[in-house]
């Protein structure tokens, strides 16, 4: 069905799912609140079916932020849903497998949609990052390229700066009267 997805994105566009990818320890991750929100659900049902289905979820897939690092990403929301979140509650972090996961115990049409959109926008992501990637090789290896050309540049330039030294220097044989047509 290539029009359900259709719908699902105009609603909720690319940036807005990039937005609520955070990378923490190292992984790209979604918080279980934001994808309460995508989903549609509050974040406690959302929980509490991952809790009724922890066997699903290895460290992999999921794991709980640590109280530092909630207060440190605490501090980067300002949306009111966060304001009557208990801070002493971290909130899970889902990976890219973990939110693939969630598809199969959410069994909403919604949900499951939702999951395709996500996992097409992780891999996005993990496109651009190799693209990133090889252009900064590519950058690397022109600055080594350029850099061995640097000396022959410069044995260029010395060696006009004496033509122009020698030209100066010839100019007083220059200055006498020439003979021939005009």
């Amino acid at each position: 069905m290539p029009g359900t997805k259709n719908k699902i994105v105009k609603f909720i566009p690319d940036e807005t799912i990039i937005s609520k990818i955070y990378v923490i320890r190292d992984q790209k991750v979604m918080l279980d609140f934001d994808l309460a929100v995508l989903y549609e659900v509050t974040t406690k049902a959302l929980n509490q079916a991952v809790k009724r289905n922890i066997d699903r979820f290895p460290g992999e897939f999921i794991f709980r932020l640590t109280k530092k690092e909630w207060l440190n990403m605490r501090s980067q929301f300002v949306t009111a849903s966060q304001k009557k979140r208990n801070i002493n509650i971290t909130p899970y972090a889902f990976t890219e497998h973990g939110v693939a996961m969630l598809a199969n115990i959410l069994k909403s049409e919604r949900a499951v949609k939702m999951s395709i959109v996500i996992v097409k926008t992780f891999i996005q992501l993990r496109k651009h990052i190799l693209d990133y990637s090889k252009l900064a090789e590519q950058i690397k290896e022109l600055k080594l390229h350029i850099g061995g050309h640097d000396a022959q540049l410069n044995q260029i330039y010395n060696a006009i700066e004496n033509l122009l030294d020698d030209k100066a220097e010839q100019k007083t044989w220059d200055n006498r009267k020439r003979i021939g047509f005009k």
